[in-house]
């Protein structure tokens, strides 16, 4: 439904159907996002009194613009030190992304060497507080998925690696190239990338070109690792051949290109977006599991399932007893059995006083499934 706004009270980032003058309101031969000052000024220039806005309509700017991250009433970071590190360490990369993905949406003069700083920040807290990075990234903003991907596919790739025994210098080129590997979706334009619809041929094909897109801002990051180019250039790729850009095929994709893939994936479809719902990391695993060995290497999806295990940190569980939760703690002698923090009720479908059980404690209860908040129709992010 559209919205009517006095051009007094036009914004940059407004997306524009119809505008309206004394004598006729008429459609917009190009509607969309607008996205400087000059655009407003020549609408009130040429008579324009009021314009007609489509408020769901989201711009690339409010998919990448910094947001601290949410600290609900019954957070675990709060009285927390480690996740108050893990925090600062969210907040300061989702800042400097936010910044670098700013500069090239604006075509402003790139400097990667912040993200590189970052990237070290962020193995280094990878190897001193894993658990609670993977929880404080599990706290998301679906307007903001640009950012929060990239960040999320940073950390996942060097927890990857770091399973993986890579080298210190790999895993901090992989959190790079984690960070930097979608910047070409900022050049794509934005009624496409945000559709909540399925996307028309011409619109895929579009879509499909934010690979080449970035090819030249990436080719522009002086410095940039060759590492940290992979992935970005190669996580569409797929085995069989059938990928894109280059359609490397067999083993020319790399290690770093098939890590790329499977990471991507495993976060795109575990996150919420505006046409779909967020899946559950063993719903995710289930349809990874259907890409191999055609597009995903089968036994470095294994490797990387038992890296993050059935249910990572910050999955949402249901236990043999009705009670619903949020898993803290994994128990490396067995990933089937973590610690949870419990809150929700499955039976009664309400809120209860929060409670945490050691699953490897208690042989009397187990978990019976993985879940989403998107099925259970309610928000856990005071409880994250």
């Amino acid at each position: 439904m559209l919205q009517k706004v006095d051009i007094d009270n036009v914004e940059i980032g407004m997306y524009v159907e119809q505008i309206e003058s004394q004598t006729a309101r008429t459609k917009m031969k190009k509607p969309g996002f607008i996205r400087r000052q000059e655009t407003i000024d020549n609408l009130r220039t040429k008579g324009v009194m009021f314009v007609y806005i489509d408020a769901d309509q989201i711009t690339s700017d409010e998919d990448i613009r910094y947001k601290e991250t949410n600290v609900g009433k019954h957070s675990s970071i709060n009285g927390n030190d480690e996740y108050a590190v893990a925090k600062d360490l969210v907040d300061r990369s989702k800042k400097q992304l936010s910044k670098l993905l700013s500069d090239i949406y604006e075509n402003n003069p790139v400097d990667i060497e912040p993200v590189k700083e970052i990237s070290a920040n962020i193995v280094e807290n990878i190897f001193e507080r894993r658990e609670a990075v993977l929880w404080i990234s599990g706290i998301r903003e679906k307007s903001a998925y640009l950012l929060e991907h990239s960040m999320n596919v940073a950390f996942h790739l060097v927890n990857f690696g770091r399973f993986l025994e890579l080298d210190r210098s790999t895993l901090e080129d992989l959190a790079v190239g984690g960070l930097v590997h979608d910047i070409g979706k900022i050049l794509v334009r934005d009624e496409v990338l945000n559709k909540p619809g399925k996307l028309t041929d011409d619109e895929f094909v579009h879509m499909k070109e934010h690979q080449t897109l970035s090819q030249p801002v990436l080719e522009n990051m002086a410095d940039l690792p060759s590492i940290s180019k992979d992935v970005s250039i190669m996580h569409h790729e797929k085995i069989d051949g059938n990928g894109y850009p280059n359609g490397l095929k067999g083993d020319a994709l790399p290690l770093i290109g098939r890590m790329s893939c499977i990471v991507d994936i495993y976060d795109a479809l575990t996150a919420e977006r505006c046409y779909k719902p967020a899946l559950s990391p063993s719903e995710a695993f289930k349809i990874m599991i259907g890409l191999t060995p055609f597009h995903l290497d089968a036994d470095l999806l294994k490797k990387f399932i038992r890296c993050i295990g059935f249910y990572p940190v910050g999955s949402v569980v249901e236990l043999s007893n009705g009670r619903v939760g949020l898993v803290c703690k994994e128990n490396p002698e067995d990933l089937m059995t973590p610690t949870v923090k419990l809150f929700y009720s499955a039976r009664t479908d309400a809120f209860r006083e929060v409670e945490y059980i050691d699953l490897k404690k208690r042989p009397d209860l187990k978990i019976v499934r993985g879940l989403t908040e998107a099925k259970l129709k309610t928000s856990f992010s005071d409880f994250r």
